[in-house]
């Protein structure tokens, strides 16, 4: 339940980035030996992933909390529990490594966001290049048993997880494994940092060709994560949208340019240094047109919370977010709370500003639309429900307690 109408302030720290903590998490399994990773984010998501690691034999401490402990020194099964595949997009990123050490992995059709319209072709692609059979039906059965082969190859979408992946597998594939086409993410780079730290030498990290020297016996590590630039964000919309002024810490101002460049054409007062991000009052402008695209390009993960925004911007904005089009369907909600919103079709909005919300009940549909509707609660007139919680405590930690934080007025239903 939240009341809206309040201008928000005050400081928040932003965890470890959630895209990369599910990579990272999978590439504890191509090493017997303990792995630690630091500033977990403490989100839904990172439980599963967490939980799924542990049924597949591993031992896993500091569930919940930001310091977690993995070894997998015995796997005993080449299946991820369907029932949690089924929760998480991310568990995809468990096959490369059951491949490496088991030589089969068998996998449920993964869940998250927008499962039915979300392939495993960029995987496919990848593996089968690599030298993996599979099999589909109810259940995909993945089989390379004379191990992983190093490749040259283009990827026809430059697909993070597709990304990730294949590099997963690379490093296990004993000789040189060139991937092309490849995403350019900071996640990207942090799977690759990371596996350096066990042992695989990699080059070519955040650019579109990455080349990988895999098969070596990989060593445990410890590593720390980068904080999460789209909860920054997701702050950085809360601040504007309430007039508020809020300072969000522990993210990386590089990490934040694709965000700050389109919150600054909104006109949005932002200051960022070293690891400070402060977002000043301000009374949002429209822009032309907001589009996404890879990084460093304006992410897809913020449409949701920057569609919102432009509820509150004075003018008409054009969003075209021309990869997941789904995430608009979601925000058509806003035009039950006043909003003005005009879906051309799938993949664009346009939005005229300047309209006031008002308090009603709304439904989380995605994480990152369920955290845009949380911000268009902050900014309405009266009351609004948004359930379930669930939804977007799968990217972000503990969001009540931290709302309350920066003077919001929220409950939670029991």
């Amino acid at each position: 339940m939240v009341e809206g109408g309040h201008r928000l302030g005050g400081s928040v720290s932003v965890e470890g980035n959630k895209n990369a903590a599910l990579p990272l998490l999978a590439a504890c399994l191509l090493t017997d030996e303990p792995c630690t990773l630091l500033n977990v984010p403490r989100i839904g998501d990172v439980r599963v992933m967490a939980e799924l690691l542990r049924g597949l034999g591993a031992e896993v401490e500091g569930i919940g909390t930001t310091t977690m402990r993995v070894r997998c020194a015995t796997i005993r099964s080449d299946e991820p529990d369907p029932r949690l595949v089924g929760r998480l997009r991310g568990s995809v990123l468990l096959v490369g490594p059951l491949l490496a050490r088991l030589g089969r992995a068998t996998l449920a059709p993964p869940g998250g966001d927008f499962p039915g319209r979300r392939t495993l072709s960029a995987h496919l692609q990848a593996l089968r290049a690599m030298g993996v059979r599979d099999e589909a039906g109810g259940r995909h059965t993945f089989m390379a048993p004379d191990g992983l082969t190093p490749a040259s190859f283009y990827l026809e979408e430059a697909s993070v997880t597709g990304t990730e992946t294949a590099i997963l597998a690379a490093a296990a594939a004993p000789g040189d494994t060139e991937i092309r086409h490849a995403a350019c993410e900071p996640h990207v780079v942090e799977l690759c940092t990371c596996l350096r730290g066990m042992g695989v030498e990699i080059e070519g990290a955040g650019t579109p060709t990455i080349s990988v020297a895999g098969g070596a016996r990989l060593r445990g590590t410890a590593h720390r994560l980068r904080g999460d630039y789209i909860e920054a964000g997701s702050w950085a919309v809360v601040a504007a949208i309430t007039g508020g002024e809020v300072e969000v810490r522990g993210v990386a101002g590089s990490d934040l340019e694709p965000l700050t460049a389109v919150l600054g054409r909104m006109q949005v007062g932002c200051e960022v240094e070293d690891d400070r991000f402060v977002v000043r009052p301000s009374r949002p402008r429209s822009v032309r047109q907001i589009t996404t695209a890879p990084w460093p390009g304006f992410p897809s993960d913020m449409v949701s919370l920057v569609t919102v925004l432009a509820t509150q911007a004075a003018g008409r904005t054009l969003i075209h977010d021309w990869m997941y089009e789904l995430r608009l369907f979601a925000l058509e909600q806003l035009s039950g709370m006043g909003a003005n919103l005009f879906l051309c079709d799938p993949h664009r909005i346009i939005v005229e500003g300047g309209r006031s919300l008002h308090g009603r009940t709304l439904d989380t549909r995605d994480l990152r639309s369920g955290m845009a509707l949380i911000a268009a609660a902050l900014a309405a007139d009266g009351e609004s429900r948004i359930s379930p919680l669930e939804t977007v405590e799968r990217g972000y930690a503990s969001v009540v307690d931290r709302l309350r934080s920066l003077g919001a007025r929220v409950a939670v239903e029991t």
